[in-house]
């Protein structure tokens, strides 16, 4: 089976195509600037001959047509026509409460992502131009989308409701619905496998370290807590969001300061986290060579970023009540960074995981960096998000065929 992967955003477009018999990427692509006379098209085959183009994009349509005709191309391509494709699957960042497991993209559940556009305002939109694209240019191919929000639609009410007054959940749906769902269930059920553990039976924090961070709790192979919640501003300080914040700090800003509610975002959404403490950049690399060159605000940043990491992890050990198989890295930050690994695993022996600093050297590859005799396993499990809508899809379009 040939899956092609998507995922739309509001000015960019990245894809894949995939030979599910053996997992081999085939080809994949990135589309730059739509919307714009100088858009970028970068495309390689599975061998990594690459090309770049520069050119006009005026819209996702056009784009997802630059994407077809590059993967059929008579040289450039890895397949002949486009009915070699046999599903699209579409990564679609959020599906509100309905929305429990990857779809059909039906017109019922089209609507239903069209409805958490107000949860969602920069993202499902330009999800929902991939989708509408995709469909008009295949329309005889199974399209399912695979949900940001749907992995962790297992949590228990006790971790999804928010003490506000009830009635601001039941009617306007104010709750927790986490997000990098497909990254944290990936690398669960990858980090199982290499541990030899079923994953029904796997208990485990994932800690997803990019530009954008979370962690999860999941046990049994369910998520059962997350850090982000209502929208992607809770938790750990990111690359420039600045995570936990006491709400009176926003009254502060808009009641004392007499910032804007525009300005207030801005502040907290694009100018604070990594950046704003550090006043250099959102960039980890950046921040660790800086702080450990002496720099003060640097330093600062870092420390603050692995407190916060390290006191999420523990608490959410508490939620899994102590029963933890492994503490699992990903993303860029978690799968690369040697140094802020070390510094959020200083301290969790008081849980039973010990890091071995000459293991922990690994970079962008799966490993084991405990000690031999820690009782949790810490480990470095690089994400695969494209595979996991990859095998989500399949499971759905091979469960189609047989009914």
């Amino acid at each position: 089976m040939r899956i092609l992967v998507i995922n739309s955003g509001s000015s960019s477009l990245k894809f894949q195509l995939m030979n599910m018999i053996d997992r081999e990427i085939l080809c994949k692509g990135l589309i730059e600037r739509i919307g714009s006379a100088e858009g970028t098209f970068t495309y390689s085959r599975g061998n990594g001959e690459k090309i770049v183009e520069t050119r006009e994009i005026p819209d996702h349509e056009t784009a997802i047509s630059l994407a077809l005709q590059a993967i059929t191309d008579p040289q450039a391509g890895v397949i002949k026509d486009l009915s070699e494709i046999d599903a699209v699957g579409h990564r679609i960042v959020h599906g509100g409460e309905k929305i429990k497991k990857s779809e059909f993209l039906t017109d019922e559940i089209i609507r239903i992502i069209q409805d958490c556009v107000r949860l969602a305002p920069l993202h499902n939109p330009a999800n929902l131009l991939g989708v509408k694209a995709l469909k008009k240019l295949l329309p005889d191919v199974p399209h399912i989308g695979v949900f940001d929000t749907a992995f962790h639609t297992t949590m228990p009410e006790k971790a999804y409701i928010y003490p506000l007054a009830y009635e601001y959940y039941k009617k306007h749906g104010i709750r927790r619905f986490g997000f990098h769902g497909t990254s944290h269930h990936y690398v669960s059920l990858r980090a199982a496998e290499i541990l030899g553990i079923k994953p029904d039976k796997f208990n485990c924090i994932t800690c997803h370290f990019g530009n954008g961070v979370s962690i999860s709790a999941i046990q049994n192979g369910k998520s059962v807590d997350t850090s982000l919640g209502f929208g992607t501003m809770a938790g750990v300080p990111m690359g420039t969001r600045a995570g936990d914040l006491d709400p009176d700090i926003i009254l502060y800003l808009i009641d004392q300061l007499k910032m804007s509610v525009t300005e207030v975002r801005h502040l907290i959404y694009k100018n604070s986290g990594l950046k704003g403490l550090s006043g250099l950049t959102n960039d980890m690399r950046d921040i660790v060579e800086a702080a450990l060159a002496g720099k003060k605000r640097p330093k600062l940043a870092l420390r603050i970023f692995t407190r916060s990491a390290r006191k999420m992890i523990g608490a959410m050990a508490t939620v899994l009540e102590g029963k933890l198989d492994a503490i699992i890295f990903t993303a860029g930050i978690g799968e690369n960074n040697v140094e802020v690994r070390a510094m959020v695993c200083e301290g969790l022996e008081i849980l039973g995981a010990r890091i071995d600093l000459q293991k922990n050297l690994i970079r962008g590859k799966e490993g084991i960096i405990s000690t031999d005799d820690s009782r949790i396993k810490l480990m470095v499990v690089p994400t695969n998000e494209e595979l996991m809508i990859a095998l989500e899809t399949e499971a759905l379009a091979q469960g189609a065929r047989k009914n």
